[in-house]
């Protein structure tokens, strides 16, 4: 089978009046690919599906003390704190370059109240070079906001409802992994029209140096990512999937095409990579190569075809 014969495309907002169509279904995670720019001189970044820029806020922040990264045993403690440029310079300066990319680019968003929350939406509102909105109420290494508005449905939904109100962008709602039950933000979510949900965001967690004898983060704890939070996404996804009706994004510990292509069995219409691009630029990319692979190996011509198929 010729590779050109495969439809790898699918539709993240089907709900939306232009929809959100991406060509494959492998994009990058929030704070793991800067703003896509950094990228684009190390691998062809143009094959992907799309791009999420890191956590952006109204203003620049510095972000959290040091040290910010830790490695633990299949996976990473991260506590950047949202560092970024702030998103007027995220207009000025990296916006016109996305504007001139094939891959669409989608802008993760960050606050402390849900005004901030908007104010973001309606800056990036008609910005050339911005293909949606992800909205990011699940950070757990912040003091204020962040994760706060992903922990109970009714403020989700408030939070979420309020930017939907000032964007006519496509908004994919990212989900926290630290709730009693996902499920219940997801419906909640989507009753006031998100076009997507994305889950999970790191799990809180922390470490411990035994000869210091305290925290080895600046900011004492931090959100756990890579391989060892995968079964967990992918429970997630399986349930979260098996209960709304719009597009659901799997990301957690995702390396190669068959961690994929689990997380689209299980119901996921598309992935993100995160950590992964860490340790290797290439991942995104190898787990495109991957899911291709399998489809041809396969006889399978359509993506879609798959998306699912665990839960029958």
């Amino acid at each position: 089978m010729e590779g050109g014969l495969l439809n790898t495309s699918v539709q993240l907002a089907p709900h939306h009046p232009e929809g959100l169509t991406l060509v494959n279904p492998v994009m990058t995670a929030s704070g793991t690919f800067g703003y896509g720019i950094e990228y684009s001189e190390l691998v062809d970044i143009q094959k992907l599906g799309a791009i999420v820029c890191k956590g952006i806020t109204l203003e620049p922040r510095s972000g959290n003390p040091q040290p910010r990264l830790i490695e633990t045993k299949c996976g990473l403690l991260n506590s950047v704190g949202l560092e970024n440029i702030g998103v007027d310079a995220l207009i000025e300066d990296k916006a016109p370059v996305w504007a001139g990319w094939q891959v669409p680019v989608i802008v993760n968003i960050a606050g402390e109240t849900i005004d901030e929350y908007v104010q973001l939406a309606a800056k990036l509102e008609g910005v050339p070079g911005v293909s949606g909105i992800e909205l990011n109420i699940s950070c757990p290494n912040v003091s204020a906001g962040g994760m706060e508005f992903g922990l109970i449905p009714e403020t989700a939904a408030q939070v979420t409802s309020a930017v939907k109100a000032v964007t006519t962008l496509p908004l994919i709602v990212k989900l926290t992994p630290n709730v009693t039950d996902i499920k219940e933000i997801a419906l909640a979510v989507e009753e006031v029209k998100a076009d997507a949900v994305c889950l999970i965001n790191t799990i809180k967690a922390m470490a411990i140096d035994i000869n210091e004898r305290k925290p080895c983060l600046g900011n004492i704890t931090g959100g756990l990512s890579g391989p060892a939070i995968k079964p967990i996404a992918l429970y997630m996804v399986y349930e979260v999937a098996k209960v709304v009706s719009i597009p659901v994004i799997g990301c957690g510990g995702i390396a190669s095409g068959e961690d994929a292509l689990e997380f689209i069995m299980a119901g996921a219409s598309a992935i993100q990579v995160g950590t992964a691009n860490l340790t290797n630029p290439r991942a995104s990319l190898d787990v495109l190569q991957g899911i291709e692979r399998f489809m041809k190996e396969n006889g399978i011509t359509n993506l879609v075809d798959i998306i699912s198929t665990a839960t029958k």
